[in-house]
């Protein structure tokens, strides 16, 4: 067998395949099983009510394990970015399989006022351990951001 050292092209092609086939093996690695089976809540809709604002979330369990509770801790923010309001609420249980909505009203809250929510922290998910990094946010209403 001859052997023979590698010209400066052969060296620049042996990295960039090393460079893919490292791509490869990190993009064919299974997800964590909490980004396989998160739960997605969508800031849907925001409703003026007398003094308070009810808020409508969309929450998406795709996986297959239900969640008797989920515990959300909300934080409001006006349209200065001071807070408002901070609310914790109950959205389970949240059946496996199965996208539901779920109200709830913020008093003394005005809708026309607010320019963020903030999932602050999960207090509970139904025995997972680390709640807040298997959900995800999202928001459908217009000027107002949803995220963690």
């Amino acid at each position: 067998m001859e052997v023979r050292s590698l010209q400066p092209y052969d060296l620049t092609r042996a990295r960039r395949f090393a460079l893919v086939a490292a791509s490869a093996a990190t993009l064919s690695a299974p997800l964590p099983a909490a980004a396989a089976s998160g739960v997605s809540i969508e800031l849907n809709r925001l409703e003026a009510r007398d003094q308070s604002c009810r808020v409508s979330l969309v929450v998406a369990n795709p996986g297959d394990k239900a969640m008797d509770s989920l515990k959300l801790d909300l934080v409001f923010f006006d349209k200065d970015g001071v807070i408002s309001r901070r609310l914790a609420v109950e959205a389970g249980p949240v059946r496996a399989s199965k996208t539901s909505v779920k109200l709830f009203d913020a008093s003394d809250t005005p809708c026309d006022g607010l320019s963020r929510v903030l999932l602050n922290d999960v207090t509970a998910c139904g025995g997972a351990e680390d709640c807040l990094s298997m959900v995800s946010t999202s928001s459908r209403v217009k000027g107002v951001e949803f995220a963690k």
